[in-house]
């Protein structure tokens, strides 16, 4: 079994208050968030940025391994996630993941579909959200 953790440290109220986050890495370090990154657009990080790059980091991964199996090495791959975020009675739900993939590669392009599709089921971020996930894909 694979762990790995990341913290949250919160100070305060909910709008007033202020907090940070950091992984076992140290990639992010006492990275500030609060109430105004996530719900007014201010400078810092927020739960659903966190969650679209790891979405994307895990598709991409995927795809990549999909790939090799189909016996295409070169593809460089480039995705960006979308993480909606609405009100959900009394609080908010994230909604959906929307995938945008470019992949320059050597290879069929009904290949390198079928493969995104495969990667887009079941990366482990993929299977882990529990909201609508979609896939726009670009071969080059």
């Amino acid at each position: 079994m694979i762990v790995k953790r990341g913290s949250a440290h919160w100070d305060g109220s909910i709008k007033e208050g202020k907090g940070t986050v950091s992984t076992q890495s140290k990639a992010l370090d006492g990275q500030p968030y609060g109430f105004n990154t996530r719900f007014e657009d201010k400078p810092g990080t927020n739960p659903e940025e966190l969650i679209g790059a790891a979405h994307a980091a895990c598709f991409s991964m995927a795809l990549s391994g999909q790939l090799t199996g189909a016996g295409i090495t070169d593809a460089v791959i480039d995705t960006t996630a979308k993480i909606s975020m609405e009100k959900d009675g009394d609080g908010f739900s994230v909604t959906s993941s929307a995938l945008s993939c470019t992949v320059t590669a050597s290879g069929e392009a009904e290949t390198i579909r079928k493969a995104a599709e495969t990667a887009k089921a079941n990366c482990p971020i993929s299977k882990l959200l529990d909201c609508e996930i979609s896939l726009d894909l670009t071969v080059n």
